[in-house]
């Protein structure tokens, strides 16, 4: 820290009490100065022959016959007339980075100006500053955070907008030209930790990085760090991605922390409130400039705060741009009433139809020339590789989301369907979700259940989601059965490329509708086909049993499951051949059940049951054992 000792004397004042100063010499003192509380017991002589104001002061209190002067109103108090009453006197008095404004302001309260001596205070303080301070980094930052408490003089001096223009030239230069002190407390911006601090066996000098000013910035109050991050954009010299990074210190040093619990226990926020407001107003235009993480932790403190909708549109629309980029954990904002459920799903609708918005259009854009809009291909569409992240994030938010039991059924599947299809290559963790929204809601009617379940297509779910769904018996009987058929139809392609078995294939395959845009296997049309009671539309219990049976031998390696596998084995016939019969003899006789016509059938609304819903017969009911349970794990 830079400093500048003024006078020869030695200090002389001496305190009596918290409230009396005087100076110790032998000559009796003939003038009191009065500063609120304390009071200074000094001479006339050095006193007025540097300042103008107390020549005129003391000019109008002879004539009232008092020797007592008040200017309780000089900026920086009592201490700061301190030191320029020991520079009238001679004394020694040190000027550093925290005590040269308010003696600087005293100054000029004082009029200590040229015109009265020569060399006077003014003169040597505006010296100091421009050969010291405004030339030193951390210096210029302390003055700057000192003139809050000296408005408006230090702005009325333009001392705050010499101290602006220095902070902000010395953020704005080559970093590898930074010579002096700085806090960095973190680690580097990610484009900068490949840097190799060794160079064939030579150790380098270590390397600035370019937001080295951000944390001794992040000292300033909202009012002042605005004005110096706007000066420094203005330069034009600083990349956007350290701008961002400036602007998450301060918030993490400012806004987030204990945010929570002052909105809980109610207290003033308006502070909190007005930086949400400044650092939304200062965010960088330029995308990828902040992560998505940080928007979305802006976006949670502005449902806290309660700011103005344009600051959350504004956080929303951004966030839409760079969703893909986003985590689970950021997107759990919680509701702003626990009478709409734990997590405020309705934010996040908003920013995925954003995203959607923002990632669908035609592939061109329009501008206007000579007066005509012209259509021109767009070039710089987003790629598969963001809708790809963001269907499986969104997959994995409802997988969170679904464990609130206030969250309706009809929002889940809002929120699930804003996703395009072709954007889910697995339906793994989707089926997840539904999974666990059944799980945490029993009470769902049949309805409800079939369109929660017709989110999801069987065909893309993996091997392990597969068993788990067979013997999950809180899914529709009706989705089992397509689990079970799409995963033999799979086996069986499988078996036939590596045994050449081209009986199987075709007689699974000629079962199959033929591609119209819609097929009846997918779990899309089974929940929205309409319900016949006729007997003949689904398989019998006995019928779904076998085939789940001869699916788990399948995967056990052909472990004897089945009752009808066993006896056929007994009797001495090779185990592959009667697998590949029942095989082929089971298919057909289920398939023409499940497929045959228009014979749909509706799911029982009971979870407890394995009952086939076209069935008449209550002992055949009787006899389907319930299906067993298997916890997923996500």
């Amino acid at each position: 820290m830079k400093h500048m000792k003024l006078g020869s004397k030695p200090d002389v004042f001496q305190t009596e009490g918290s409230n009396i100063r005087f100076v110790a010499t032998e000559l009796a003192t003939d003038i009191v100065i009065s500063i609120g509380d304390v009071k200074f017991y000094l001479h006339k002589f050095p006193l007025l022959s540097k300042s103008s104001r107390l020549q005129r002061l003391v000019a109008s209190s002879n004539e009232e016959s008092d020797d007592e002067v008040n200017i309780s109103d000089i900026p920086g108090g009592s201490s700061a007339f301190e030191i320029c009453a020991k520079f009238c006197y001679g004394m020694i008095v040190t000027l550093n980075a925290y005590n040269v404004l308010a003696a600087r302001c005293a100054a000029e309260y004082l009029e200590m100006f040229e015109t009265i001596d020569k060399g006077n205070l003014i003169y040597k303080i505006d010296v100091f500053l421009t050969s010291s301070i405004f030339r030193t980094w951390k210096d210029s930052i302390i003055v700057l955070q000192s003139t809050k408490s000296l408005l408006p003089w230090s702005e009325n001096l333009k001392v705050i907008n010499h101290c602006i223009d220095s902070i902000a030239s010395k953020a704005s230069i080559d970093p590898s030209e930074v010579e002096w002190s700085y806090t960095y407390n973190r680690k580097k911006l990610q484009s900068e930790n490949g840097v190799d601090s060794h160079w064939n066996g030579v150790r380098m000098q270590q390397m600035v990085p370019k937001d080295w000013w951000v944390e001794d910035l992040s000292e300033l109050e909202m009012d002042l760090y605005k004005r110096v991050l706007l000066t420094i954009k203005a330069k034009g010299r600083t990349p956007a991605v350290v701008i961002g990074e400036a602007l998450r210190v301060y918030a993490f040093r400012r806004l987030f922390g204990s945010l929570e619990d002052a909105v809980s226990n109610g207290i003033d926020c308006t502070k909190r409130r007005a930086v949400l407001e400044s650092i939304v107003f200062l965010l960088p235009t330029e995308k990828g400039s902040v992560s998505c993480g940080f928007l979305l932790k802006l976006l949670n403190a502005a449902c806290l705060l309660e700011s103005g909708e344009s600051y959350r549109d504004n956080l929303v629309k951004r966030i839409g741009t760079q969703l893909d980029g986003a985590s689970v954990p950021d997107l759990l904002i919680p509701a702003t009433s626990a009478e709409n459920g734990v997590y405020n799903v309705d934010l996040i609708m908003a920013i995925v139809e954003q995203f959607m918005s923002h990632h669908s259009d035609n592939g061109k854009m329009t501008f206007q020339d000579d007066d005509e809009i012209v259509e021109v291909e767009k070039f710089a569409s987003v790629s598969s590789t963001s809708k790809l992240a963001v269907a499986k994030l969104i997959d994995e938010y409802l997988g969170e989301i679904a464990k609130d039991p206030n969250l309706p059924v009809l929002k889940f599947i809002a929120l699930a369907e804003m996703v395009s299809a072709s954007s889910r290559q697995m339906h793994d963790e989707l089926y997840h979700a539904i999974d666990m929204y059944l799980k945490e809601h029993p009470s769902l009617s049949k309805s409800e259940k079939k369109r929660l379940c017709g989110l999801m297509d069987c065909k893309k779910l993996s091997q392990e989601a597969c068993m788990h769904a067979v013997q999950n018996e809180r899914l529709p009987l009706r989705v089992v059965v397509q689990v079970l058929f799409f995963e033999q139809v799979r086996a069986s392609d499988a078996s036939a490329r590596s045994d050449s078995g081209a009986d199987l294939s075709s007689a699974v395959h000629s079962l199959l509708p033929r591609e119209n845009g819609n097929s009846y296997g997918s779990s899309r049309s089974a929940a929205t086909t309409t319900t016949e009671e006729e007997g003949s539309g689904v398989p019998t219990s006995s019928d779904i049993n076998s085939f789940r049976s001869m699916r788990l031998a399948n995967n056990c390696g052909g472990s004897e499951r089945s009752s009808t596998s066993s006896d056929i084995n007994k009797n001495g016939e090779d185990k592959s051949t009667t697998t590949g019969k029942a095989k082929v003899m089971l298919m057909p006789k289920m398939l023409s059940k499940l497929w045959s016509g228009k014979a749909h059938v509706g799911e029982n609304s009971s979870s407890d049951t394995s009952e086939s819903p076209g069935s008449a017969n209550p002992e055949e009911v009787k006899s389907t054992p319930s299906r067993n349970t298997r916890q997923l794990t996500s």
